[in-house]
C-alpha cells in the first residue's frame, strides 16, 4: 500500500470519531477551539478503508464550470478522501462560466438534482437574494466546526455570515493579489528590498511610491514604468476598507471613505504620469522595464522560469501609511449548497475532506513539494505567510457579489460595465469619462446605493 494511501487509511478511525463526537449545538459563529494535531493517524499497512456511510447516501451532483475529478488527471486528497473514506461521489455537469447561473436557475425551477455549486466572488450576496443557495448552519457537525480544524478560518467565514447564517463557508484563503519584484533590479538601483520592508513593518504606499519615482528618473533608453498587472482590487484592498460594508445584518455604501479615496489617488497618479503599463503578459517583464509585476501567485512559476537571474521575490500590496496592518485582496475556497439539494450531509461531509487537505500538515507537506519545483522555499513560505489568517488581512467586500450593475466581467466600456469595475480601473486604466476620484466617485454612489437597498 503507498503512502497516500495508507493516510488515507489512516483518516478512516479519525473520520469516524469525528462524525461520533461531533457537537450538535449550532452556533452562529465558526468555533474557534484548538485543532488537532493532526488530522492523520496511522493504520495496519495492510488495512484497506471501507466507507463509513451507507451506499448513496454520499452522492453529490455538481454544477461546475471545472471539474472536480477531470477524466485522466490524478484525484485531489480532498477527493480521495471523500470517496475512499466516505464512499462518496461527485457526478460533474459542465456548465460554460457565462451561462452557469442561468443553468442552476433553470435545474433548480424544474427540479433537477442539483446539490453543489462552485463559490467566486460574484455568487454572494447576489445567490442568496435570488434564492439559489441554502445555509450550511444545519450541517455544522458534518463539516467538523466544533472540532478545531476549522479555527484558522473561523475570522474569514464570519464576515461572510449573512442575517446569522453562513451560505459561504471558506476552506482556505488563494490566489492572493500580490507583486512580484526582482531583487537584482532593487540591488542595481539602489533601493530597499520590498520584503525585508514588509517584515520591518514599513512596506506601505510611500515606499512604493519612492521607488517608483526612482526608478522611473533611471536614465536609459527604455521607457520605465512602476507596476504593469492587475493592479486595481488590489490596491483599493490594501486600504483596508471596503466599498461595500457589511455588518452581518445592513450593507452600507462606504464609498467616501477617505482611505479609499488615498487608494483611487495612487491610481490616478500612476496613470498620469505614464507609470502604469497595461499590457498584462502574464509575467515580470524580462526586459526590465518595469518594476513591479501585479498578479496572483498563479503567474510566478512562469515568471521565475523566465526570469532565472532575476532573483524574484513576491509581497503583498503595501499598506495604508495610517494602517497598522497589511491588508490583501484575494479568493476564497468554497462550495456552495444549492437551494433544493437533499445532500446537505453530504456537501457538508465533501467540504469537512476539503478542510483536511487544506490544512493538515501531511497534506500539506505533500502540496510544498510539489510547489517546490517551480518556486523557491522563500517564495513558499512567504506566500504562505500572505495567505495565513493568523498573519495576514484578507479583504472582503461584498459589492463584488451583487449582480453585474455592480461586476459585470469583460465588459470594458465605461458606461456598461459594473461600479466596482470602474472603481478599480477608470482611473488608473485612463480614457474614462471622469478625470478626478471625486467625480468617478460621485457617478458610482448612486449605483451603489440602489443596490444596497435590494439587501437591507
Amino acid at each position: 500500500m503507498s503512502d497516500f494511501k495508507r493516510i488515507v487509511a489512516g483518516f478512516l478511525a479519525v473520520g469516524t470519531v469525528f462524525s461520533a463526537a461531533s457537537c450538535s449545538k449550532k452556533n452562529t459563529k465558526i468555533s474557534s477551539e484548538k485543532a488537532p494535531d493532526s488530522a492523520v493517524t496511522t493504520q495496519k499497512k495492510d488495512d484497506k478503508p471501507e466507507p463509513v456511510t451507507a451506499p448513496g447516501s454520499m452522492d453529490i451532483v455538481w454544477l461546475s464550470d471545472f471539474d472536480l475529478n477531470p477524466e485522466g488527471g490524478q484525484r485531489s486528497s480532498a477527493l480521495s478522501i471523500f470517496e475512499d473514506v466516505y464512499g462518496g461521489s461527485i457526478q460533474f455537469v459542465s456548465v460554460s462560466p457565462d451561462e452557469k447561473f442561468t443553468k442552476l436557475d433553470q435545474m433548480i425551477q424544474a427540479g433537477d438534482e442539483v446539490d453543489m455549486f462552485p463559490y467566486d466572488m460574484s455568487v454572494f450576496p447576489e445567490g442568496v437574494l435570488k434564492d439559489r443557495f441554502q445555509p450550511l448552519d444545519p450541517y455544522f457537525s458534518e463539516m467538523g466546526v466544533d472540532e478545531g480544524m476549522w479555527k484558522d478560518m473561523s475570522a474569514v467565514i464570519d464576515k461572510f455570515a449573512y442575517k446569522g447564517k453562513h451560505y459561504v463557508v471558506p476552506f482556505s484563503v488563494s490566489e492572493p493579489q500580490l507583486i512580484t519584484y526582482s531583487r537584482k533590479l532593487m540591488k542595481d538601483g539602489g533601493m530597499d528590498d520590498p520584503y525585508t520592508l514588509y517584515k520591518d513593518g514599513k512596506w506601505d504606499w510611500n515606499a512604493f511610491n519612492n521607488m517608483i519615482n526612482k526608478f522611473s528618473e533611471s536614465e536609459d533608453s527604455l521607457h520605465h514604468f512602476g507596476i504593469s498587472g492587475f493592479c486595481g482590487r488590489a490596491m483599493l484592498a490594501s486600504s483596508g476598507k471596503t466599498v461595500v460594508g457589511f455588518d452581518g445584518e445592513k450593507l452600507t455604501n462606504n464609498i467616501k471613505d477617505g482611505e479609499i479615496a488615498k487608494a483611487e489617488g495612487i491610481m490616478r497618479d500612476l496613470q498620469s504620469r505614464w507609470l502604469y503599463n497595461k499590457s498584462l503578459n502574464g509575467a515580470f517583464r524580462t526586459d526590465m522595464s518595469t518594476l513591479f509585476y501585479a498578479s496572483s501567485d498563479l503567474t510566478l512559476a512562469t515568471s521565475n522560469r523566465i526570469n532565472p537571474e532575476a532573483d524574484l521575490m513576491i509581497v503583498p500590496f503595501p499598506k495604508s501609511p495610517d494602517a497598522d496592518k497589511t491588508y490583501i485582496a484575494c479568493d476564497y475556497d468554497a462550495r456552495m449548497l444549492v437551494k433544493g439539494s437533499k445532500k446537505g450531509k453530504a456537501v457538508a461531509t465533501y467540504l469537512k475532506c476539503e478542510r483536511l487537505a487544506a490544512s493538515d500538515e501531511k497534506f500539506m507537506a505533500k502540496k510544498k513539494e510539489q510547489a517546490l519545483k517551480t518556486m523557491t522555499e522563500e517564495q513558499y513560505n512567504a506566500l504562505q505567510e500572505y495567505i495565513s489568517t493568523a498573519k495576514a488581512n484578507p479583504v472582503v467586500d461584498l459589492g463584488y457579489g451583487m449582480g453585474e450593475k455592480m461586476l459585470k466581467n469583460g465588459d470594458c466600456n465605461f458606461d456598461t460595465r459594473g461600479a466596482m469595475d470602474n472603481i478599480t480601473s477608470a482611473l488608473l486604466e485612463g480614457g474614462a469619462p471622469v478625470g478626478s476620484w471625486e467625480e468617478l466617485r460621485d457617478r458610482m454612489s448612486p449605483v451603489i446605493d440602489e443596490e444596497i437597498k435590494k439587501y437591507n
